[in-house]
């Protein structure tokens, strides 16, 4: 384990202290995101009774098989709180997600939750999201060339993420673009801009969505709260 991994886990055993036994614990995807259910998982083993939502089909297979019970999102009327990742977090805990193309479960159990956790290393601390990780935007298939040209309009360089020399899909049967903006001024209205082009799923753009961030540094662990 590299010293960067070896940060990461810290910070995700850090996060998981948060979690109480018998709460309903939303799973995210990710490297970042598997020492965390890693960590959970060797609770379980000692006798706790949490339970996952997990925010994607690899996650879901990853929790079962360290033998944590995954729920469905419709299962549950809410998660007590999510332990994910992030790609980008800006100074007011905005945040860019998707890199791992789970962006539209990854939100939808965020805001099913009461509390969100994301754990960070200190390289993925931001002054303006998107300029240097390109932002992640969900469409359907159908319709895909009509909403780049959209996203183009935004200002954006969007390239359709591809899996070999066939598009990437998502565990909800979609296709994502990878787009390319010199910086968001505003997160918050580029977000609606986005949502608002026919064919758009999702985004990944996460506003107002952090409550707390958990950030790996070489040397130690911090936890700042969201204002």
């Amino acid at each position: 384990m590299n010293t960067q991994d070896g940060a990461k886990k810290r910070a995700a055993e850090r996060a998981v202290e948060l979690v109480e036994d018998g709460q309903i614990v939303g799973l995210g995807t990710g490297s970042t995101s598997r020492f965390a259910i890693e960590a959970l998982a060797r609770r379980v083993k000692d006798g706790s009774t949490v339970r996952g939502v997990a925010t994607s089909e690899a996650t879901a297979q990853m929790a079962r098989d360290l033998g944590i019970r995954v729920l469905d999102l419709n299962e549950v009327t809410a998660v007590d709180v999510t332990i994910d990742g992030a790609d980008e977090v800006d100074a007011a805990f905005n945040m860019i997600k998707g890199g791992g193309g789970a962006l539209t479960r990854e939100k939808l159990v965020a805001l099913a939750s009461r509390r969100r956790v994301y754990i960070v290393d200190e390289t993925k601390l931001v002054e303006r999201l998107g300029e240097h990780w390109p932002l992640p935007v969900e469409v359907l298939p159908f319709s895909y060339q009509h909403a780049k040209a959209s996203l183009a309009k935004l200002g954006s360089d969007p390239h359709l993420r591809l899996r070999g020399e066939r598009p990437f899909e998502t565990d909800n049967g979609n296709y994502i673009f990878d787009c390319r903006f010199n910086g968001i001024a505003e997160p918050e209205q580029m977000e609606r801009r986005v949502k608002l082009i026919p064919g758009v799923v999702e985004c990944g753009l996460f506003v107002g969505i952090a409550d707390l961030l958990v950030i790996a540094w070489p040397d130690r662990v911090e936890v700042r709260e969201r204002s």
